[in-house]
């Protein structure tokens, strides 16, 4: 009966000591609430450029 216990401790542990499994799949990105923030932040740094460029072809055609 004694071998019994031992016998199963050391299949226990055999089973167990194998390394990690490789990762099978990159996890997805997860949508944070500053995502669509970055987006409006960005869309306005968008729209500032346009209306820099259009102020700058104005002051031009004012100075000639």
């Amino acid at each position: 009966m004694k071998p019994l216990p031992i016998l199963l401790c050391l299949l226990a542990l055999g089973a167990c000591s194998g390394k990690p499994p490789a990762p099978r799949a990159k996890a997805a990105d997860v949508a944070t609430p500053f995502d669509a923030l970055k987006a409006d932040e960005q869309r306005a740094r968008d729209v500032q450029k346009t209306v820099d460029k259009q102020a700058a072809k104005q002051r031009s055609r004012i100075e000639r």
